[in-house]
């Protein structure tokens, strides 16, 4: 089974890397861009096939490591 896991930061939370992402797409050439926020992306590949075990083991790992859950969110999802 294959956990992906996608942490950003929460609403109001500075992103500095996300306004500097902004700043050049703008200088690209490209227009409409009300905000860039940026994230990381996580896949992890798990043993267990049983879904409801593999969430709690995933959230667990996200509360413990994965994401720093004072200034970041996090969404979890489930392949196989």
């Amino acid at each position: 089974m294959i956990a992906r896991v996608h942490v950003t930061l929460k609403q109001g939370v500075l992103d500095p890397q996300g306004k500097a992402i902004a700043n050049s797409l703008k200088s690209l050439g490209f227009s409409g861009i009300a905000g860039v926020r940026q994230g990381k992306y996580i896949e992890v590949e798990l043993e267990d096939a049983d879904p409801e075990i593999a969430r709690a083991a995933v959230e667990d790992m996200c509360q413990r490591l994965l994401a720093n859950t004072v200034i970041e969110d996090y969404t979890i999802e489930l392949d196989g």
